[in-house]
């Protein structure tokens, strides 16, 4: 005869309760962890040196133009303010882009950290997750980089953008895994009376 201890109704409910909690605490594991690619700014790069290449044209022809108007020192004193405005400014968003944003996904959230002075962290929980979809231009494909979209019913942020990922496709197919696993874990948890 079965000990009446062990099979009783506040045993199974304890033993229930452990499994349940058992369950719940399932260790959230790092699944990827990227920022912004500085190659994803390569149509910049490329614009840079067109309107590099277009200004000094524009300054071999500015004595046709503006005849003695503007002495030529001036001219080029401009048109080689203009050349490093540009890539000066290209430089820093790169930089920019570079430090002041972190992704990181793990088996249960996409945390999202941006800024440099002030840092915001935001997470979305992958239970949330209700699409994720990416966009590459000719250039962009070429690199294997692009945009990765987001979108969840978090408060916070209900569609993120994730601008610069490097190896695109595959980082969406993670978090589109990471999202089915997730409910399912979910799901099974509520089936189960976790």
């Amino acid at each position: 005869m079965p000990n009446s201890n062990e099979n009783g109704p506040v045993e199974s409910f304890m033993k229930a309760t452990d499994d349940a909690a058992a369950k719940q605490s399932v260790a959230e594991q790092n699944i990827w962890r990227g920022t912004f690619v500085a190659k994803a700014m390569f149509a910049w790069w490329i614009a840079c040196a067109l309107l590099s290449i277009g200004l000094v044209v524009a300054g071999l022809f500015s004595n046709t133009l503006l005849g003695d108007a503007a002495p030529a020192s001036t001219i080029w004193s401009v048109i080689g303010g203009l050349i490093a405005l540009a890539w000066v400014w290209s430089t820093l968003l790169c930089i920019y882009r570079k430090i002041s944003v972190n992704y990181e996904l793990t088996t249960q959230r996409l945390i999202h950290r941006h800024g440099i002075l002030i840092r915001t962290t935001d997470r979305i929980e992958l239970i949330e997750v209700d699409d994720v979809s990416f966009t590459q231009g000719l250039i962009e494909r070429m690199l294997n980089v692009g945009k990765i979209r987001v979108t969840s019913s978090d408060r916070s942020h209900p569609v993120l953008f994730m601008l610069g990922i490097e190896d695109v496709a595959k980082v969406s197919n993670q978090i589109d895994d990471a999202r089915r696993a997730e409910r399912r874990r979910r799901a099974l948890m509520i089936n189960q009376g976790g």
